[in-house]
């Protein structure tokens, strides 16, 4: 609560940290008495602080007392749970946890442990890392494909000729994963709403099959960071089924919502991906890093990049998840202690007031905005984000010099902290709601 009352965004400049630390490591170790007292004056002083009561930033950083406590008994259990055998508790509490989420958020039966198939869920450390990993192991599955239907083929023609497609609204991540991974990124329009649609996306396959290319993977996304736009899903599930494309649904702010009945309908068509991901980080009270990732078949991910190292090998990993061939990093954290904890402190019930309260202060800021006519509401409000910008007759490019005048002037006074974005051209201000310290109050100054 004392955060809340922080300002967002400190007053420094790049580079302020060396002056404030000496130049080389104490030789003799200090108390804690001495660190302690510096961490104002030093940590304190620099930080952004994104559950300030002035903060509408990105989207908000998931932050909780039973979160906090798990996490702090994460570090001091010192587990590295790569094996089962490294920690059996941290690889059990993880595949329980993740089918408590799965039900929570009414996810297909596909991505249960245990359900109907081979799915399950893992934590990944952000959305990025599971988008990167689901393009893997797509890449993996199309490649051994190809070469079982032409053994004369090699593995970087098969490459070559692969295509990622997504909107040109998705997260920056998606590009950074097609470029990571090797792959060519076709970014499709998803029009003035954001939203891509099936026609759009059939017509650049067939385009790409005449030309020789192997459509491989589509990522869609619910919750668009820039205006929380939802891609049709049905329409693009449908087209991935007849085509046998890897269809990936990034949600990593909206999939929160999902908790909530009311809100599932944005997810409608998704039956029909083979992996979806959510950042409980975000908005679900639990602390970062914690990214939940399912997958239809989980042979694929652990597959893709498997390594058999006999210092890692145990006499039951024939029937028990080894979680280091889920993901990129061999080691990983104790992070399922987090769910687990605010899942029984905070309840369903609680975690389905926090979205709605969050969903609400949006609503009543974007009553505000309409009340002022020198605004307008620039994409419907749908979850916890309010888009909006300054009205000016004439040019879009005179509406956006003006805009960009007023973030400016906003970043300069350091009170509230938030960030533009563009779509078709158009830029805007963002304001996110739904963080631990957001108020009615604080909307209204």
């Amino acid at each position: 609560k004392e955060v809340g009352n922080r300002q967002a965004f400190p007053d420094v400049e790049p580079g302020f940290m060396r002056d404030l630390l000496p130049s080389d490591a104490p030789k003799a170790g200090e108390s804690w008495e001495d660190v302690y007292s510096d961490i104002e004056r030093v940590v304190m002083k620099g930080m952004t602080h994104w559950n300030a009561s002035g903060f509408f930033g990105y989207f908000p950083a998931a932050s909780s007392f039973p979160g906090l406590l798990a996490d702090i008994l994460c570090g001091g259990a010192t587990c590295v749970g790569f094996t089962w055998v490294a920690s059996p508790s941290c690889t059990e509490m993880e595949t329980v946890m993740m089918d408590w989420l799965a039900k929570a958020l009414n996810l297909p039966q596909c991505f249960i442990h245990g359900g109907h198939g081979p799915g399950g869920g893992v934590i990944q450390g952000t959305a990025s890392e599971s988008t990167l990993i689901t393009l893997i192991a797509a890449r993996s599955k199309v490649i051994s494909r190809e070469l079982s239907r032409d053994p004369n083929l090699s593995m970087y023609d098969v490459l070559s000729r692969m295509v990622v497609y997504t909107s040109n609204c998705s997260h920056s991540s998606v590009e950074r994963a097609g470029l990571l991974a090797m792959i060519k990124i076709r970014k499709l329009d998803a029009g003035r709403e954001g939203v891509l649609r099936g026609k759009t996306l059939q017509e650049a396959i067939d385009e790409d099959k005449k030309n020789n290319k192997i459509p491989t993977f589509v990522c869609a996304t619910l919750g668009t960071t820039s205006c929380c736009s939802y891609d049709n899903v049905d329409e693009i599930g449908r087209i991935c089924e007849i085509e046998d494309i890897w269809l990936h649904i990034d949600a990593a702010y909206a999939g929160t919502a999902l908790i909530c009945p009311e809100f599932r309908h944005i997810a409608d068509g998704i039956q029909r991906s083979t992996s979806f991901n959510f950042n409980p980080h975000k908005w679900l009270m639990v602390n970062f890093d914690c990214s939940a990732l399912w997958v239809r078949d989980s042979s694929y991910l652990s597959n893709s990049a498997k390594v058999n190292a006999l210092y890692l090998e145990h006499e039951t990993q024939q029937t028990t998840i080894d979680y280091q061939h889920w993901q990129i990093p061999l080691e990983r954290r104790y992070r399922s202690l987090k769910i687990w904890f605010v899942l029984r402190m905070v309840g369903i019930d609680g975690l389905q007031s926090h979205i709605r309260r969050g969903v609400a202060e949006a609503k009543y800021f974007e009553s505000l905005v309409r009340k002022d006519e020198r605004f307008e509401i620039v994409f419907p409000v749908t979850l916890g984000l309010v888009c909006l910008k300054l009205k000016r007759p004439g040019l879009n490019l005179e509406e956006n010099s003006i805009n960009k005048e007023l973030n400016r002037k906003i970043q300069d006074d350091r009170r509230i902290h938030l960030v533009p974005s563009t779509v078709h051209g158009i830029y805007f201000l963002r304001v996110a709601t739904g963080s631990v310290n957001c108020s009615r109050q604080a909307l209204d100054n």
